[in-house]
C-alpha cells in the first residue's frame, strides 16, 4: 500500500500548476496555455477539500481507451472497499466464462406413476440457482402439469437444493439497520424464487383498509393493525411498521401498524421467510390456484441420481445478458450471489471447500488470463455487498480496458447505468448535460461510495473511470464522484480565457 504522502507527490507531479495550491494554499498559479486540456482532477480535488476529506480516502483510475488523453491516477494502487461496482467484476467475469446465451433449468421429476388425473408419488422441484425465478414462470411451470391432465399428487413435494455447494453456510452481512427483513439482505439459495420477497398492499377505501400480500402464500397471515381516517395526506411508506412473527402453527404473521386515511394506498416488500419455506409455500398456492391438490409433505431433500425418477417439465431463464443487465442497472444483490455461486458450481473442482471458494479461484484464474494482478483483491460474495471485499482503482479499470476488449463488450456495457437516464444513474449529472453520455455502475456502502464504467468527452474517445471513497462521511461524497465522471468529459476541453488564471 501506498504512503499517502508518496501518493500525493506522484499525482502532483502530473499537475503542476496544482502544487502551490494544494501544498501552499496560494491564491495565484501558473496560468494554462491556451488549447491546453483542462486539469481533470483539479475541480475533484477542490470537491473533496471542501468536505475535507483528506486524499488518502479518494483513489481515482482515469484512462483514455480509443483516443488522445492523458491517464490520471490518484492512490490508483491502495486496495479499497468497492460496495457494489464489485458487480462488474462478476458480471465481466460470467460473460466470458458462462457465455451471453447461458440459462439456468429449473426441473420437476417423479417417482411415481399417473394414472386418470392422480399423480401417485413424489413431486421433486429441483432448483437450478436461477437467480430470476419468479412468480409467473413458476405458474407457467405448474399449469404445465395441469395440462398434462394431472390435478391431484398423492405423494410429498421434495425441494432438491443441491445445486450449490455450500456446506460451510454463507457468512453473514452485518448491515448495521434495523430492517432484516430489507429485500436487499436476501441470501443466495438454490432454491431462491422470486427474489424471496413478499409485497404487502394496503388500501383505504369505504369499506375500511383491505390488506393482500402478493403473491399470496400458504402460510402467512396478515393481522391488520392500521388505523382508518376518514380524512388526511396520504402517508409515506416509512411510517408503517410491519413486524413478522412465527405462530405456534409454525405459519409467519406480519403485524401491521400506522395510519391510513380514506383513498390512500402503500405497499412495502419484505422477505420474512427461509428460501425453502417461500419455494414450498409459492408452490402450493400456485397448484391450489390452480385447483391442484396434495396430499403429502413439503420437505426438503435429494432427487433420487438414478433411472427411478422422470422428467415432468423444465422452466429455463432468460439468457446470462438479460440476467447482468437487471443485475448492473438496479445493482441487484442476490441475483449477483446467485452468479456468483453459480460460476463456483459450474467450476468446480474437488479441492474447492464450496463453491464460493470455487467462484473466487475461477475468476482469479480468469484474472490472471487477461494480465490483471490479483493480489490485494479480496472476494468474499462477488457483489460488493461485504465489508472485507478489496479492489484497487488500477485494477478495476484495468478489467475495464481489458473489457473494452472483450468479444462481449457491447453486453457489459449495455448493461451498466446509462447517466442521468436509467438505472441507479438516473437523476445524477442531469443537470450537467451529459444525459447517455456514460454508462457507469454505481455502489453504495455504510463508509463507502464508488463508480466505475466508460463515459466520452467532448472529443468523443471513451475513458474507463473508476473512483472510490472510503470514509466514514462516504454519505457526503456522491458530488466528489459525480465530478470526476463531468472533469473526465471535459477533460478535452481547452481552459477559456476567463477561467486560465484560476
Amino acid at each position: 500500500m501506498s504512503h499517502p504522502v508518496a501518493s500525493r507527490a506522484r499525482f502532483l507531479q502530473f499537475f503542476p500548476a496544482l502544487s502551490c495550491l494544494i501544498l501552499l494554499g496560494a491564491v495565484a498559479v501558473t496560468p494554462l496555455h491556451a488549447g491546453a486540456p483542462t486539469p481533470l482532477l483539479a475541480p475533484v480535488l477542490e470537491a473533496a477539500r471542501n468536505l475535507k476529506l483528506a486524499d488518502e480516502h479518494l483513489a481515482v483510475t482515469a484512462i483514455p481507451l480509443n483516443g488522445p488523453g492523458e491517464a490520471r491516477f490518484l492512490n490508483a494502487d491502495m486496495p479499497f472497499n468497492p460496495g457494489s461496482i464489485m458487480k462488474v467484476v462478476t458480471t465481466y467475469a460470467a460473460l466470458e466464462l458462462l457465455g451471453p446465451t447461458y440459462q439456468w433449468h429449473t426441473r420437476l421429476y417423479t417417482d411415481g406413476k399417473i394414472s386418470g388425473s392422480t399423480l401417485h408419488g413424489n413431486l421433486y422441484f429441483v432448483g437450478s440457482g436461477d437467480p430470476k425465478l419468479t412468480e409467473e414462470r413458476l405458474w407457467l411451470l405448474m399449469r404445465e402439469l395441469r395440462a398434462m391432465g394431472i390435478a391431484h399428487i398423492q405423494g410429498d413435494l421434495v425441494l432438491d437444493a443441491s445445486a450449490f455447494n455450500l456446506p460451510n453456510g454463507i457468512p453473514d452481512f452485518d448491515d448495521d439497520g434495523d430492517n432484516p427483513n430489507a429485500p436487499f439482505l436476501v441470501e443466495p439459495h438454490a432454491l431462491l424464487t422470486n427474489l424471496n420477497v413478499l409485497r404487502i398492499r394496503s388500501r383505504a377505501d369505504e369499506r375500511g383498509i383491505h390488506t393482500w400480500t402478493e403473491p399470496s402464500l400458504n402460510g402467512v397471515e396478515i393481522d391488520n393493525r392500521m388505523v382508518f381516517k376518514d380524512y388526511g395526506h396520504c402517508p409515506r411508506r416509512y411510517q408503517f411498521d410491519y413486524q413478522p412473527t412465527i405462530t405456534d402453527n409454525g405459519h409467519t404473521r406480519i403485524t401491521l401498524t400506522g395510519v391510513l386515511p380514506k383513498g390512500c394506498s402503500t405497499s412495502s416488500y419484505l422477505s420474512v421467510m427461509d428460501q425453502g419455506d417461500y419455494t414450498g409455500a409459492l408452490l402450493t398456492s400456485l397448484w391450489q390456484q390452480l385447483g391442484g391438490t396434495l396430499t403429502g409433505q413439503i420437505r426438503q431433500g435429494l432427487r433420487p441420481r438414478d433411472t427411478s425418477t422422470e422428467l415432468l417439465a423444465t422452466t429455463s431463464s432468460r439468457d446470462l445478458v438479460t440476467m447482468v443487465r437487471d443485475i448492473n442497472k438496479w445493482s441487484n444483490n442476490v441475483m449477483v450471489r446467485q452468479l456468483f455461486l453459480s460460476l463456483g458450481a459450474k467450476h468446480r473442482q474437488p479441492g474447492d471447500r464450496d463453491d464460493l471458494a470455487a467462484a473466487e479461484r475461477t475468476i482469479r484464474e480468469w484474472l490472471e488470463t487477461k494480465g490483471i494482478n490479483s493480489q490485494g483483491i479480496v472476494f468474499e460474495n462477488g457483489s460488493g455487498l461485504s465489508r472485507i471485499e478489496r479492489i484497487s482503482a488500477r485494477q478495476m479499470a484495468s478489467l475495464l480496458q481489458q473489457a473494452w476488449e472483450s468479444r462481449f463488450a457491447a453486453e457489459l456495457i449495455a448493461s451498466l447505468p446509462l447517466v442521468a437516464m436509467d438505472g441507479t444513474m438516473r437523476r445524477r449529472l442531469g443537470k450537467a448535460g451529459m444525459a447517455g453520455m456514460g454508462h457507469i455502475k454505481t455502489g453504495s456502502l455504510r463508509d463507502v461510495r464508488s463508480i466505475a464504467g466508460f463515459t466520452r468527452d467532448e472529443n468523443n474517445t471513451t475513458w474507463a473511470v473508476v473512483a472510490m471513497v472510503n470514509h466514514s462521511q462516504a454519505w457526503r461524497t456522491e458530488t466528489i464522484l459525480d465530478s470526476v465522471i463531468e472533469q473526465v468529459h471535459l477533460a478535452a476541453r481547452p481552459p477559456s480565457i476567463d477561467t486560465a488564471g484560476h
